[in-house]
């Protein structure tokens, strides 16, 4: 008997099979298709000639532990604890996983806003505890009186993701405000913050649960060098967490994985000497605005995107099809793969939206739009 009998093939493995199966290009799934940092594939050739290939201790490289309680201070100004509150993880899902394991048992609840990134309800569903799915606004804002209504005292984690992954939404000062409401009523509620996209935010600055101080002895923060870096296949990311959080989520990771990948992990040590994370906002800035760009003599209505990158689009001038139909019609009938985001929602919500990831070069953006004029 399954333990996850609902769960199928994710939208994102059927629509990049699809793309292949009818050579269209590829914008729906979230990985860049340019090079990686030249620098950064020159220390990994120095390192494997190297003594690097042997087990990390299982929280991670402690100068890498080092330089991410740097960044947080730097981008933060906040301190954590190297060796008690950061976690090195093998890809940002795993950190997801590990904690969601470690702090929430059995019979209890956590909230999650849809449209929510598929990783989130599978491990709560596998400690036969209850997701409870509620909608954003329809500008993907939060629904304050929905999620307070939602909440009680079974309720042990509230899962948050920002920027959002599919809608390209962030979170405002006023939301925190009420997250920080919510959560003084329900003083055992703990908070786990999906920030991977939290260094590629464009007009508005990404506020996190790091510049709260009320939150950080309630709040886990999930981060992503491989969505930060474009080294997606590295799967590397980490978790901080105060140190009594922590603890347990080390429990769990240990029987996961133990440690992750050691020249990875020395390699992205190195890396952060040199490279300058706040640069990345502005790359990708460019991309969406080229994207939005060439797309805007289409018929084609595109969604505001404030991080991320990720673009979403509103079809309905052009079809009256469900988006999943027209998702497929799209790659077989003009040669680009994007992903619905009724899939995204666990009602099947259909707005006729779809997520195009401008992630990718100029030429293939080029292309890709050639085809969608076409609509």
């Amino acid at each position: 008997m399954s333990k996850l009998p609902n769960i199928g093939t994710s939208i994102f493995t059927v629509m990049s099979k699809m793309a292949a199966e009818y050579n269209a290009i590829n914008l729906s799934q979230g990985f860049p298709n340019f090079p990686v940092d030249k620098r950064l594939t020159e220390i990994v050739a120095k390192l494997a000639s190297e003594n690097v290939h042997q087990y990390t201790p299982m929280s991670g490289y402690p100068p890498l532990l080092d330089k991410i309680a740097t960044l947080t201070q730097q981008s933060y100004q906040r301190t954590v604890n190297p060796t008690d509150e950061i976690l090195i993880t093998a890809g940002a899902t795993e950190g997801i996983f590990a904690t969601i394991q470690a702090l929430v048992n059995t019979n209890e609840e956590v909230i999650i806003l849809d449209p929510s990134y598929d990783c989130y309800e599978a491990p709560i569903l596998l400690i036969n505890a209850k997701p409870i799915r509620i909608s954003l606004n329809d500008d993907f804002s939060p629904n304050w009186e929905k999620i307070a209504s939602s909440v009680n005292e079974k309720t042990k984690l509230i899962i948050i993701n920002n920027p959002h992954n599919p809608t390209g939404k962030t979170w405002s000062t006023t939301d925190f405000d009420q997250l920080e409401k919510l959560m003084d009523s329900y003083p055992n509620l703990l908070v786990l913050s999906d920030e991977v996209y939290e260094y590629i935010t464009f007009e508005k600055a990404h506020i996190s649960v790091h510049h709260r101080p009320k939150l950080w002895n309630r709040s886990i923060s999930i981060s992503s060098f491989g969505k930060s870096f474009h080294i997606t296949g590295w799967k590397i990311g980490y978790v901080i967490a105060p140190e009594h959080l922590m603890n347990e989520i080390k429990k769990v990771h240990q029987f996961l994985v133990f440690s992750v990948n050691s020249i990875s992990q020395r390699a992205i040590s190195d890396y952060l000497d040199i490279v300058n994370v706040n640069d990345l906002g502005n790359f990708y800035q460019q991309k969406r605005d080229f994207f939005r760009n060439i797309l805007k003599e289409s018929k084609l209505e595109l969604l505001p995107c404030e991080g991320t990158y990720f673009q979403v689009a509103d079809y309905s001038k052009i079809s009256d099809e469900d988006d999943i139909t027209f998702t497929k019609r799209l790659v077989t009938a003009f040669g680009v793969a994007a992903i619905p985001i009724s899939t995204f929602y666990a009602n099947g919500k259909d707005a006729q939206y779809i997520r195009f990831c401008f992630a990718k070069d100029d030429e293939t953006l080029l292309k890709a739009a050639e085809c969608l004029m076409k609509l």
